[in-house]
């Protein structure tokens, strides 16, 4: 049973593997035929039999799938036979159909040829006919293109001959843009292609030389420019200092209450402002054409080249060039001649540069974008530092007053005219300002000589005026005159030349001054100006007119001009500093609030110390007379001393002469010296040791000398008022009180304070103690003391000695 069961298990296994390979042969079959009835790659059908080593199957599977479709072919032929056998039988039937129709197409052929070969003769003589045509329309186009070229081109040679060379690059871009590529020669192609950059080289060359000689040019008429503009800015202002002096005449006038002369000064003011031309913006319109107008320069060139490189596309190269050139002419307009004095080439150096800038800001605003402003403002501070550091330079090596004076004029000028153009001048400004300290000690040094040189020459005697004009130039002008009636000629002045040489001395430093610090850009400089003229007039005219009294005045008549001078210089003090604030623009009413002090003080004091010292001289030789007094007289003198009535002969004759040259306070002050002078010598002759003793009668001699002298005071009442008078008597108050004290019935009154302070306030009771010692009674004589005994002593005398014992107590 066990080896049955075994056989029958290889027996089912072997089944099974058949049937698997059947299968797997049909399936393999299938997928062959499907990829070659697809047109599919065999080749892993092929690999997979060979690596299975089955090639056999393989060729059996491709030998059935060949049986197959044979078999197919077969059953299709079969199928599609009996419609092949119709159509061939439709295609015989048709075929004597074919032959009737290839008969009639043959026969319609001849006709048609028969019919269209004349045709066609014609068709070839009018193609040929065309081709002719067009050969003459391209020929008739390229002979327009060549004339249209040819006049171009002649168009562009008569540019070139007019140097109209903005026309000619013109021409030359219509060529080069619309011709060359459409012209039919090559030969004038080739030769347009070659002359074309010829040609705008030729242009270009032609355009920078004139362009470098306008360079060359533009420096000269820079020069010329800048002094025109310069001449009118110094001629507006030269206008402006006219109407300046017609106001001030009217503002005179106006103080006179005369007002005619106000509207006189509007109408003319009106007629300058409208002939007022300048270099300013309102004449901008006269040369805005390239600058050709007034001012008489032509930028045309400079536009031109301009024009014409930026019509070459040469624009920023150009103005590289322009602005590079200009710098470099502006570096060599800043080089100073060392051979020439500054002071002689000041102008035309200033004038270069001015007139420099007036063509930029031309070229700025009319250029069209040729300089930036940048560029300006550049170039301009590079100038003015320049200019500033020339200034610097020479300023600090001048030693004249009217050369820095000069060359300061002409730097405003500078500075005005460039200020229209829109240019910054402060710190031109400041370099003058800065130098003003030094122009004025040049200017004060300057006067100090001026001024010693015209008080050497005075003679100090008054002066003689034959003409009008001498008394308007020498009186008028300085407004010394005390009255406004024009005195009858020859006229004697009271003053001498000195008064009026000083005077056109310290008004040309006042006018060099406000020339200085005008137009420096400070405003308000009254206050500067006035400080330099009371250094002049304190320092430099004070200290030389002293130098002159305590050296070069002898005499009582140089003394007296002396003096004299001095009053009129007072009054000229007064117009110095009017003139100065009229010149500054200073209204006369401020000027003329508050009295200053006279700067001249210290030589007028000396003046009148020095004639004072002199009449007092001359006194004291009068006064040796007193030598000759008979102390001890029986009787006092009716008409006084010999002394006194010499003295009071020599003051009236004094009195007559001074008051022709002498103001009546310089004279009373003088009198009053002199009178107080003469005062003290009759105190100090009773006070001294000459007069040992007197009485009562040479007293009353002394009384009766200061009478007269008191009436002399008196007698000036004609020229004086009645306090000057009572200042002249006071001047004699210590003598007078003196002999009212030795005079007196009760001189104890003297020790009285009331009485004292009211009526002996002068004396000195020192003085008083020495000199009542010295009164004796008349009965005191020689042997008087026989003859007096037993009388009663005098109570005046017993009183007097009462007043000695009591002071000598208090001292």
């Amino acid at each position: 049973m066990q080896s049955s069961k075994i056989k029958r298990k290889p027996s089912a296994v072997t089944n099974g593997n058949a049937n698997n390979k059947d299968s797997s042969d049909k399936l393999d079959l299938l997928l062959l035929s499907s990829a070659i009835s697809n047109g599919e790659d065999t080749s892993p059908f092929i690999r997979k039999a060979f690596a299975s080593s089955k090639p056999e199957t393989l060729v059996h599977q491709l030998r059935d799938f060949s049986r197959s479709k044979e078999s197919e072919i077969e059953e299709v032929c079969k199928a599609h036979y009996q419609d092949f056998i119709l159509a061939v039988d439709d295609l015989r039937s048709l075929l004597s159909d074919v032959e009737s129709l290839k008969s009639s197409i043959s026969k319609s052929n001849s006709i048609l040829q028969s019919v269209a070969t004349p045709l066609l003769s014609v068709l070839d003589s009018l193609v040929e006919t065309q081709l002719v045509s067009q050969n003459v329309g391209i020929g008739l186009e390229s002979v327009q293109i060549c004339i249209q070229l040819f006049e171009l081109c002649s168009r562009v040679n008569f540019h070139l001959e007019n140097n109209n060379f903005y026309m000619a690059l013109k021409s030359v871009d219509v060529i080069e843009r619309e011709f060359i590529k459409k012209t039919p020669s090559k030969t004038i192609r080739n030769m347009l292609e070659n002359r074309v950059p010829s040609i705008r080289a030729y242009i270009e060359r032609k355009i920078n030389k004139e362009f470098g000689d306008w360079l060359v040019d533009i420096r000269v008429v820079s020069r010329n420019l800048g002094q025109l503009a310069i001449g009118r800015a110094s001629a507006a202002r030269q206008r402006e200092e006219e109407l300046r002096v017609k106001q001030r005449e009217a503002e005179e006038q106006s103080r006179l209450s005369s007002r005619d002369c106000v509207y006189v000064l509007q109408e003319e003011e009106d007629d300058d402002d409208e002939g007022v031309g300048g270099l300013g913006n309102g004449s901008e319109e006269k040369y805005s054409n390239g600058g050709i107008g007034l001012l008489g320069f032509d930028l045309t060139p400079l536009y031109r080249a301009y024009h014409i490189h930026q019509t070459l596309g040469f624009e920023d190269r150009f103005k590289k060039y322009y602005f590079e050139n200009r710098k470099l002419q502006l570096t060599s307009d800043f080089q100073v001649s060392s051979m020439t004095p500054f002071l002689e080439s000041h102008q035309t150096f200033f004038a270069q540069i001015a007139g420099f800038f007036i063509i930029e800001d031309q070229v700025l605003r009319t250029g069209g974008g040729l300089i930036s402003k940048f560029e300006v403002e550049n170039l301009w501070e590079t100038a003015v530092s320049k200019m500033c550091s020339v200034l610097e330079d020479q300023f600090s090596r001048m030693q004249t007053a009217n050369h820095l004076l000069f060359i300061k004029d002409y730097v405003s000028l500078l500075g005005v005219t460039l200020r229209r153009y829109g240019y910054h001048i402060d710190a031109l400004l400041e370099v003058l300002s800065k130098h003003r300290d030094k122009y004025h000690e040049l200017l004060l040094s300057d006067c100090r000589k001026l001024i010693g040189d015209a008080i050497a020459v005075d003679t100090f005697e008054q002066m003689m005026m034959k003409k009008e004009y001498e008394y308007s130039m020498n009186v008028l002008s300085f407004q010394l005159q005390t009255s406004d009636i024009t005195p009858a000629f020859p006229y004697i002045a009271p003053f001498s030349s000195t008064v009026p040489d000083c005077c056109r001395i310290v008004r040309s430093f006042i006018e060099d001054s406000v020339s200085f610090m005008s137009y420096g850009g400070q405003l308000d400089f009254f206050d500067v100006v006035k400080k330099y003229l009371d250094r002049l007039l304190t320092d430099v005219l004070d200290g030389a007119l002293l130098k002159t009294i305590n050296s070069s005045v002898h005499g009582v008549s140089q003394a007296m001009q002396m003096a004299a001078n001095m009053t009129v210089l007072e009054r000229a003090c007064d117009y110095f500093f009017r003139h100065a604030a009229q010149l500054s623009g200073i209204p006369l009413r401020i000027v003329e609030r508050g009295k200053r002090p006279f700067p001249l003080k210290s030589s007028r004091d000396a003046a009148e110390e020095m004639l004072s010292g002199m009449l007092k001289a001359k006194v004291d030789g009068f006064m040796l007379l007193m030598e000759n007094v008979n102390w001890m007289t029986d009787e006092p003198p009716p008409n006084g001393n010999e002394y006194v009535n010499e003295v009071i002969i020599y003051l009236e004759t004094l009195v007559s002469t001074a008051q022709q040259i002498l103001p009546a306070q310089v004279l009373k002050r003088v009198l009053q010296e002199v009178l107080s002078h003469i005062s003290e010598k009759i105190v100090g002759v009773l006070h001294g040791d000459s007069v040992r003793r007197f009485n009562v009668y040479a007293i009353m001699g002394i009384e009766v000398d200061v009478r007269l002298l008191e009436a002399f005071a008196d007698n000036q009442a004609h020229m004086f008022s009645e306090a000057d008078v009572s200042q002249l008597k006071l001047a004699l108050a210590e003598s007078r009180q003196l002999m009212n004290l030795l005079l007196s019935s009760h001189p104890e009154n003297f020790l009285n304070p009331v009485i004292r302070e009211r009526s002996y306030n002068t004396l000195d009771y020192r003085k008083v103690v020495i000199i009542s010692e010295k009164l004796r009674d008349p009965s005191e004589r020689l042997f008087g003391t026989f003859s007096g005994r037993g009388v009663r002593q005098n109570p005046k005398k017993k009183s007097l000695d009462a007043l000695i014992k009591r002071l000598k107590d208090v001292s």
